[in-house]
């Protein structure tokens, strides 16, 4: 019998499918929430333990007698869980791109530093750094764009929405997890998990109206600042999605990567946007 799987933060969007392709292999879990009820509203298997990652003194307890670690939490919590498990104990962590975003803020900041941590800990597994993620059921990045794009007339965007983006599928992020489970790792290493290929923000938006059945969108181009009073000003009126400062300045920024140590390490070579969108709107 295997080592059972400490997923931490499993009833979040990626804990969740992940605890969900755990229970169709029959591998054996542990899912690690930090609301009891939530995890009984998902009506999955397995002996859910409670925690709270802020409360360090019980995190050792929690995960006193854990082999293999999946933590979907926040990277920021790295030193917490490394301090609180055997220097055995394989893992795979996630990060974020948002590591690699010049404009500089608290989850970027924290990412950079549950990686240094991690990379300088000697111990084994991966922190995967996933671009955006679409395509789950609790999906708030392509749901909020189909109902800004359902709603307004024009799409204003910094420089006509010409930076570039490459999202990644849930499904891809949960195959890269099972794969990586498989890994005996020789130390910490990182890796980005990303969609096949990088495309423009604004042939993002098209195809996202295509899927959800939406008219072409009018993209139009837009200064920043005057982006950013828009932004404010739409905090007035209740049945907009809100966007802050901060999407608008990394809306100005490429986001490609290449992919070669998910598909030639990993073994995971991701959908299409195209395929991804019509599993989530089909």
């Amino acid at each position: 019998m295997p080592d059972a799987v400490f997923v931490i933060g499993a009833t979040g969007r990626t804990g969740a499918a992940l605890c969900r392709r755990l229970a169709e292999a029959g591998r054996p879990f542990v899912p690690v929430v930090r609301d009891a009820a939530l995890w009984r509203e998902l009506g999955l298997p397995g002996e859910r333990r409670v925690l709270d990652l802020s409360e360090t003194r019980s995190v050792a307890y929690t995960l006193e007698d854990a082999r293999i670690v999946v933590s979907c939490a926040h990277a920021s919590h790295t030193a917490t869980i490394l301090e609180a498990t055997g220097e055995a104990t394989r893992y795979v962590l996630f990060g974020s791109t948002r590591r690699y975003s010049k404009w500089r803020d608290g989850h970027g900041l924290g990412v950079l530093a549950g990686e240094k941590g991690f990379l300088s800990s000697g111990r084994s597994g991966v922190m995967l750094h996933p671009t955006m993620i679409y395509g789950a059921a609790t999906d708030q990045n392509v749901r909020r764009l189909a109902a800004l794009l359902g709603r307004l007339p024009i799409v204003p965007l910094p420089g006509g929405g010409r930076a570039l983006v490459q999202p990644i599928h849930q499904d891809d992020v949960t195959r890269a997890v099972m794969a990586a489970l498989d890994i005996a790792w020789p130390g910490p290493r990182t890796m980005v998990i990303a969609g096949p290929e990088p495309m423009a923000y604004a042939e993002f938006a098209r195809a996202v109206a295509r899927a959800a059945g939406l008219r072409r969108p009018i993209i139009v181009p837009m200064p920043l600042a005057l982006l950013r009073l828009l932004a404010r000003l739409a905090v007035l009126v209740p049945s907009l999605p809100q966007v802050d400062a901060g999407e608008l300045l990394r809306l100005t920024e490429d986001k490609a990567f290449a992919i070669d140590g998910m598909i030639n390490i990993l073994g995971v070579r991701p959908i299409s946007l195209a395929e991804g969108l019509a599993r989530g709107f089909g």
